[in-house]
């Protein structure tokens, strides 16, 4: 079996490839492009004073080039973006690609893809706050003074950023699209020029003196990865991102203009310290005199950095709702953004907490050298997580012989397995923040996860056949009135708790009773004909069968008018259930995960809201249950 084509999926983003790719550089790109302002100054600093070496600014720069060639256009655009389900991209629809098996407890796939999905969480609270933080600092050559004013103004930018999250990426890739380009185009032609003073750093474009570093600092030259991951951190946003804009805009954008810019920028960078040792303090500002050109370069890189966190904010909007949809995370506020591409969305609830986050992390780091300790250990796992269930998925889903499936997997490695130990040797340096907030995501995705599961399983306990109930219906219920009631259910077989709780309690039921269950499907979107399917049962009832993708968002009374069911729908009354957890000893949970458990059910979105049921015709039926 092959792997499918993003290009031809069925919802992939419609629009002229160019208008797509200019969206995509406006939104994708933002992180990765902005690496140049801090990457080389971390990766050459002076040691006790002494000037970098010759060798070794050849080294690093040699490990970045190769890295961002590897790493993006190699593994990224050329392997994982194939992986893509139905044009949907990240790491969450790489799981839904590997075959499931009903009523499995979690595997080990499972949980190294929840954990690489935490993981960006915590990365995406970093991004926005270094790359504001990076920009705002070049100034100080220009003007020393403006040192006290950069945090203060940096948490500005940042509150204004995530406040017009809101208009959509569609939006803001029309907006920001144009200044990315001239920001790709500026630091371009900036490498271009020092290139062009001194020719000997296109010598680092020899993957051997990136081996040669190695080979003269030894093991004490590994930390070096940590730094050279810095220039690849948003590489796994590309592949999450790929919903909002397909693969083949992102590929174009790419290779026409940002990797000849970035690598262009870095071999200029390495061309000027080569040339003047002094600029090794802050070598990419120092591509321009200092003055005017100091302060137009200063605000395009504002205007570049801001742009850069919507890399992350924009993967993470997409990874939470593809969570709550494969039930990993309690139901938030989805709204979609854009008419044209449905992958575009926002979520404030996410949105807001990234916010608060961010701004946090600028106030207690306050410098973006002490922030580059905490970033990219998050991303070097996940670009290892992601590695490996590629691997699962050329094996289970598409069939490829061990030794095929191998050979992408060995290569990968070969560089994740390395910038990861590099990463961990800055953990006590800040690199702990990006693990304990995916600590606590993990912790919140796998706890819904089993909860949802012992929760199905204690009702299907709880539920007789369906059968046997509407045989003896006239005995439970004698007394039948007229109108419609619809009973959503959370599982497909036997009679809903509702169902019974309406029965047994009240002792009449509606002249028809429909029977809803709302199935998530491992596909992005599932076709308008196999969305709704009902079964008559006999005695006015009736099952519906509803499906949907992982990245929609089912309406209920919009998919029961579709069904055209035999019974009127116009004032129905929708029945159901509120669950009250008890956290007792006795339940399969734990006090402590049912804890947990019950305080995420109480503050997830409404079941009303989420399927689309008009707030005034909703009757809810509590029940109180111990896992």
């Amino acid at each position: 079996m092959t792997p499918p084509s993003a290009e031809h999926a069925s919802h992939a983003p419609n629009g002229r490839l160019l208008a797509l790719a200019l969206g995509a550089l406006g939104v994708v790109f933002g992180d990765i492009g902005t690496s140049p302002l801090y990457t080389l100054q971390v990766g050459i600093a002076p040691v006790a004073g002494a000037q970098p070496s010759r060798a070794d600014v050849l080294g690093v720069c040699s490990l970045i080039v190769w890295a961002l060639t590897m790493v993006v256009t190699v593994k990224y655009l050329t392997f994982i973006m194939r992986a893509d389900n139905q044009g949907e991209g990240g790491i969450l629809a790489l799981l839904a690609l590997v075959p499931q098996k009903k009523h499995a407890r979690v595997g080990v796939v499972t949980v190294l893809v929840v954990a690489g999905a935490a993981l960006l969480y915590g990365d995406g609270i970093i991004t926005p706050a270094i790359s504001v933080l990076s920009a705002l600092e070049g100034i100080q050559l220009a003007a020393p003074g403006f040192h006290e004013a950069v945090v203060p103004l940096t948490c500005v930018i940042l509150l204004v950023l995530f406040a017009i999250q809101r208009r959509g990426t569609g939006g803001l890739g029309r907006v920001f699209g144009p200044v990315m380009i001239l920001w790709f185009s500026t630091i371009g032609a900036l490498g271009a020029f020092h290139v062009a003073k001194n020719p000997a750093a296109l010598e680092a474009l020899d993957p051997r003196h990136g081996v040669a570093y190695f080979a003269h600092h030894g093991l004490r030259g590994l930390p070096i990865l940590g730094v050279v991951v810095l220039a690849v951190t948003g590489g796994e946003a590309l592949y999450a991102d790929m919903g909002h804009f397909g693969a083949r805009p992102i590929r174009l954008a790419w290779l026409a203009l940002v990797f000849p810019s970035l690598v262009l920028c870095y071999l200029g960078q390495g061309a000027l310290v080569l040339r003047d040792p002094a600029a090794v303090q802050n070598p990419f500002f120092t591509m321009v005199p200092t003055g005017a050109a100091t302060y137009a370069l200063v605000a395009l890189s504002t205007a570049a950095t801001i742009i850069a966190s919507q890399a992350l904010i924009t993967g993470v909007f997409s990874l939470t709702h593809q969570a709550v949809q494969l039930g990993l995370f309690p139901r938030v506020t989805v709204a979609h953004t854009s008419r044209e591409t449905e992958g575009q969305i926002y979520v404030p609830e996410v949105n807001w907490a990234l916010a608060v986050l961010c701004i946090g992390l600028v106030l207690a780091f306050r410098e973006s050298a002490r922030l580059a300790a905490a970033y990219g250990i998050a991303v070097s796992t996940t670009m290892g997580i992601t590695s490996a269930v590629y691997f699962v998925v050329t094996r289970r889903t598409w069939g490829w012989p061990l030794w095929k499936s191998l050979v992408p997997l060995v290569l990968f490695l070969s560089f994740d397995l390395p910038f990861f130990a590099a990463n961990l040797t800055k953990f006590f340096d800040g690199g702990w923040v990006p693990i304990a907030v995916a600590a606590v995501m993990l912790a919140v995705m796998l706890d819904w996860r089993v909860g949802r599961a012992v929760l199905a399983a204690r009702i299907a306990e709880m539920s007789p056949p369906l059968a046997d109930f509407i045989a003896k219906l006239e005995e439970h219920c004698p007394v039948r009135v007229p109108g419609t009631a619809v009973i959503l259910s959370s599982t497909p077989e036997g009679t809903p708790p509702v169902l019974l709780v309406h029965a047994r309690r009240i002792h009449a039921l509606r002249e028809h009773l429909v029977l809803v269950h709302v199935t998530t499907e491992h596909v992005p979107h599932v076709r308008p004909a196999d969305r709704v399917r009902f079964e008559d049962l006999g005695k006015g009832v009736y099952r519906v069968f509803m499906r949907a993708g992982f990245m929609e968002k089912p309406h209920v009374p919009r998919l029961l008018a579709a069904a055209h069911l035999p019974v009127p729908l116009d004032d129905a009354t929708y029945f159901l259930g509120r669950e009250t957890f008890l956290a007792g000893k006795g339940g399969r949970m734990g006090v402590v995960s049912e804890s947990l458990f019950a305080f995420l059910s109480r503050n997830a979105r409404s079941a009303t809201s989420w399927f689309g049921i008009p707030p005034d015709q909703v009757v809810e039926l509590g029940m109180q249950i111990d896992l």
